[in-house]
């Protein structure tokens, strides 16, 4: 009884390690020679290790066979199902000299194979196809912390600009005309050639003697040019800065001192500032020039927020010139609705909102005249739903001496989540033409 359970025992082992072995494919077939003789001789069959369809790993080793009245019988572990690259290199030898050498590539097979079955070109690699499969960042190693610290696109972002950094620290796309120039803050304006005002955008006067009498008394200059921006302008007396809007006021290109701070005779007035030069081919160009066109930020805010703007240099409208101000806003959710506004120095030129209805999208432009006492100015504005097609007009006296700046504001109704985006914005000038 003891001698049949262990009988029993041991015929279950070797049947375990029957079912562990990785299934074989067979291979047989009568090899010959050229001159219609069968081959004698040896098989050496060499691989590489790998990993069996079945997961079994197969280790570097070779096999030897040796062919006897050219009758080859062999079974081998699958490559084509195996680990990528898996395969077995042949080589033929008859009389100690190795006739040639061939890849096999071994398919599962129930059914006997012959060579010709499993024979593929030399160089060839056969096998399943490497599993590819998306990185993730969190897969490489200081990846994560190496993207936090660098910019984002903002929603400003274009292609074929120069690239800012906006105050959120995104990427934006610089806006402007083509042929303006890019300052250090961001901004950007006509280019300049030098003091001869001769270029096409803005210029340096430095050292110049504002006009009019030192004696104590009078209080009101007058500079050569219009100061732009006017914050640009600092005058120094003596060697000492006068500070603006504390020993004096500017309004184009007048200075007005304050009776306390009143030049006294022998003293030496020198001016430095910014300024468009008269002739500029912002100013000559009978051509329309886009002045701005790029798109905005957005806001969930329940408050007026500004979205985006665009400046005119002080200057560089005259009578005659029109600027058209083209603007498309979006509304992104929809459980409430929004409003816009877009103001034109102080004036402003469209107020608009849907109450609590969930417009989608918000659209107008607006033309702004300019004559020698002022300007006139219409809008048209429209959405899909919400807001209905208006029309308005009006009359204003910006100061266009001074930097124009044109600005785009939106608040959603009720901050729920909802955003207002203004998704684009376009300033065009078209300067004043006679007909010839």
């Amino acid at each position: 009884m003891f001698s049949l359970r262990k009988l029993v025992v041991a015929a279950g082992l070797m049947a375990g390690c029957v079912l562990g072995q990785p299934a074989l494919t067979t291979i047989q077939d009568i090899l010959y020679r050229a001159d219609g003789t069968r081959f004698a001789g040896t098989l050496f069959i060499t691989y590489n290790s790998f990993q069996a369809g079945d997961t079994s790993n197969i280790a570097t080793s070779n096999l030897t066979l040796q062919i006897v009245n050219g009758v080859l019988r062999v079974q081998l572990v699958p490559t084509t199902t195996a680990s990528a690259g898996a395969q077995y290199s042949v080589r033929y030898n008859a009389r100690g000299i190795n006739q040639f050498t061939e890849i096999w590539a071994v398919p599962p097979s129930n059914v006997t194979l012959r060579v010709r079955d499993v024979r593929v070109a030399t160089g060839t690699i056969v096998g399943p196809p490497p599993v590819i499969a998306p990185v993730q960042i969190s897969d490489v190693s200081g990846l994560q912390n190496e993207l936090a610290v660098r910019p984002m696109r903002g929603v400003g972002f274009g292609i074929g600009r120069t690239a800012i950094i906006n105050q959120a620290g995104q990427i934006d796309a610089a806006a402007g005309s083509l042929s303006d120039c890019m300052h250090v803050d961001g901004s950007s304006g006509p280019c300049g050639s030098g003091s001869t005002g001769t270029g096409g955008g803005p210029t340096f006067s430095d050292s110049e003697v504002p006009t009019g009498a030192v004696n104590g008394v009078n209080l009101n200059f007058t500079l050569a040019n219009t100061p732009s921006p006017a914050a640009s302008l600092e005058i120094y007396r003596n060697g000492l800065l006068d500070r603006q809007g504390s020993d004096y006021s500017l309004t184009g290109n007048a200075i007005t001192f304050f009776v306390a701070s009143a030049p006294q005779t022998g003293d030496l007035l020198l001016a430095y500032y910014r300024y468009v030069p008269a002739i500029s081919n912002l100013l000559t160009s009978a051509s329309p020039q886009v002045i701005c066109s790029t798109a905005g930020t957005s806001t969930t805010s329940s408050a007026l927020q500004p979205l985006g703007s665009c400046t005119l240099p002080g200057g560089l409208l005259q009578a005659g010139d029109r600027i058209e101000v083209q603007y498309q806003y979006g509304h992104i959710g929809s459980a409430t609705g929004f409003s816009a506004e877009v103001h034109i120095g102080g004036t402003v030129v469209v107020s608009r909102g849907s109450g609590g209805l969930p417009e989608t999208v918000f659209a107008g432009h607006s033309s702004f005249g300019i004559y020698s006492g002022g300007q006139v100015w219409d809008t048209q504005s429209w959405g899909a739903t919400a807001f209905a097609m208006q029309s308005i007009a009006g009359q204003s006296s910006e100061n266009t001496g001074q930097d124009l700046t044109i600005r785009f504001f939106g608040q959603v109704t009720v901050a729920v989540g909802d955003s207002v985006i203004l998704r684009n914005m376009t300033v065009v000038r078209y300067p004043a033409q006679t007909n010839p």
